[in-house]
């Protein structure tokens, strides 16, 4: 969902745009300025002709978090799609000559605990040292496969992105399913703190992320305005529904049941602080949750 409309935005720029991927098929487009390489994780092979061409790259490759249950099997596969893609990338960087300035890697918010105090926690920043849970321990795995492109005299900028609001897919879809019938879905007590994106504008985060030679090291990929789950969905029930919907709490216990050691995450509250990237400059287009679901809505 996000190379997608990242790859929209730098062809828009005219960026030349080369697409890594594990199959390449004559049905993928191409234009003047997009193509494909080959690369295989598993066998941590790659087309070394298209990173020697490459100024900039961009890592975004991991299995999806909330695809399936947790199982220590694809508790493995969510690492490893990370962290040995990660790896490759700097193997391939080592081994050949190259004139790549820059990686930005994909991370997430993952990366931190769960509030300590509610309501009006102290927001984590980017100091603050990841949690011992799955995805701390996953997030800061994926943050240190590409730590040696330092050692080279590489710039690495990590995007710890939160929850991505996009009409494309992601959590929004889900957040939609049961507002058709007119059900707007509070996971748990809802006032677990929500910390968000707006698709374009953690595009242009990405973007930035090239073009600005200051930025170095882990930003919040995250609005300023973070969100309890039932003030989102709330929003998101009236902006679609007006006044025609009702409230519908689901319990813990069911969340539990239903997804497992997942349900830690989904009823987790997280309140990530955006200071660090808001000073750099950036400014948001969608700095609240009404804006951007107004923007996504069509409304």
């Amino acid at each position: 969902m996000i190379g997608k409309s990242l790859t929209e935005a730098l062809l828009e720029k005219n960026y030349k745009v080369i697409i890594l991927s594990r199959k390449i098929n004559k049905q993928q487009p191409v234009t003047g300025n997009l193509s494909y390489a080959e690369w295989n994780i598993a066998g941590q092979t790659i087309d070394k002709e298209a990173i020697a061409r490459a100024d900039y790259i961009i890592h975004l490759a991991g299995e999806g978090i909330a695809d399936k249950r947790w199982t220590k099997k694809r508790k493995q596969e969510i690492i490893d799609s990370r962290v040995k893609s990660g790896e490759l990338l700097v193997k391939v960087l080592q081994e050949i000559p190259n004139k790549v300035k820059a990686v930005i890697s994909a991370s997430a918010i993952g990366w931190y605990g769960a509030d300590t105090v509610i309501p009006n926690p102290k927001p984590f920043t980017e100091d603050d040292p990841a949690d011992s849970s799955f995805l701390g321990a996953t997030c800061q795995q994926w943050e240190n496969s590409t730590e040696p492109v330092t050692q080279m005299g590489k710039r690495l900028v990590k995007l710890r992105t939160g929850i991505v609001l996009s009409k494309e897919g992601g959590a929004l879809k889900e957040f939609e399913r049961p507002i058709r019938f007119g059900i707007a879905t509070i996971l748990g007590n809802g006032r677990q703190v929500i910390s968000w994106i707006h698709i374009d504008d953690l595009i242009r985060l990405y973007i930035a992320a090239i073009e600005d030679d200051h930025m170095r090291g882990a930003y919040n990929a995250v609005a300023p305005k973070p969100v309890s789950n039932k003030e989102l969905m709330l929003q998101l029930a009236h902006t679609k529904k007006g006044k025609f919907f009702i409230p519908v709490h689901v319990p813990s216990f069911a969340l539990k049941i239903a997804l497992g050691e997942m349900s830690i995450e989904v009823l987790k509250s997280a309140t990530i602080s955006c200071d660090k990237i808001h000073y750099s400059g950036f400014t948001f287009l969608y700095p609240t949750i009404e804006a951007a679901i107004k923007n996504l809505e069509g409304n």
